[in-house]
């Protein structure tokens, strides 16, 4: 593989990550996914914290799910939300967020 095969190989991997991380409301739930911690906080509550709508963060949370950059875990009637991409994680560092503990 040449040096610009890779770049565009790293291009096409990233895309889908910068198109979700690019979004001012994807991007400050994750922030908040960030701070709270792996799986602390709900749907309702990353709302309440990032100040948009319920059904908002919903769809937001929803179709960062689906590309692989959150994930969701049950707990009885209730969902709580992790980042699921650790180079997310990383990104989120690099950019300045931090953690509450």
């Amino acid at each position: 593989m040449t040096a610009l095969e890779h770049n565009l190989a790293l291009a096409h991997d990233w895309s889908g990550t910068f198109k979700i991380m690019g979004d001012p409301t994807r991007l400050k739930l994750l922030s908040a996914i960030h701070y709270a911690g792996q799986f602390a906080s709900t749907v309702t509550e990353l709302a309440e914290a990032t100040d948009v709508r319920v059904a908002t963060a919903s769809a937001a949370l929803r179709a960062m799910e689906q590309n692989g950059t959150v994930a969701s875990s049950r707990d009885g009637r209730s969902i709580h939300y992790g980042i699921a991409d650790e180079r997310v994680h990383h990104l989120l560092h690099w950019i300045g967020t931090s953690h509450e503990h």
